[in-house]
């Protein structure tokens, strides 16, 4: 049975944190990297196929084949709601039926974990992996560099740093 990791962030930007946790998940046969179209606390982000652009940039420098892009939440976006966790699994399930799914979290979201729409099915269904960032790098840190006017090249990867540097990109948000 193949063995899928969903790695759900706003992914604004992709930093090197998102990407010691894609180190962790090696074992798994695919990771899909699903950013979110709309976020569930309302928090500011660069538009969806902005960031897609962005985290396909970030997969192709990671050099891991396993490792792809999901548009899942496109297809699940109605102006207005959220996409939930739960929406986003089920329908990755529908796409994936013989796959067994694993939905990855990082800690701070672990600790809200009981908040998220039908939280309880969501852990009768599939499992759920709390995984903190190896290296506490944040998107949080590059956005304010980049308003700063600072370096960003050890905040994320070289593809990703060159978007970001040839942009303007986060400096007026």
């Amino acid at each position: 049975m193949e063995k899928i990791a969903i790695f759900g962030s706003a992914f604004n930007p992709p930093s090197l944190g998102h990407k010691s946790v894609i180190d962790s998940l090696a074992h798994f046969d695919k990771i899909l990297l699903v950013p979110s179209i709309a976020h569930a606390w309302g928090k500011e982000m660069l538009d969806f196929d902005t960031r897609c652009q962005l985290v396909e940039a970030f997969i192709s420098d990671l050099l891991l084949d396993q490792v792809e892009l999901s548009l899942v939440e496109k297809g699940l976006f109605t102006p207005g709601e959220s996409v939930t966790t739960y929406a986003v699994l089920s329908q990755l399930q529908k796409q994936h039926p013989e796959a067994e799914l694993t939905f990855v979290i990082g800690p701070d979201n672990f600790f809200k974990f009981s908040s998220f729409y039908k939280s309880d099915e969501i852990t009768e269904r599939w499992s759920v992996m709390a995984c903190p960032e190896k290296v506490k790098i944040r998107s949080t840190d590059i956005r304010h560099a980049l308003q700063n006017g600072s370096n960003v090249a050890k905040l994320s990867t070289k593809s990703v740093t060159r978007i970001l540097q040839d942009s303007e990109l986060y400096t007026i948000i």
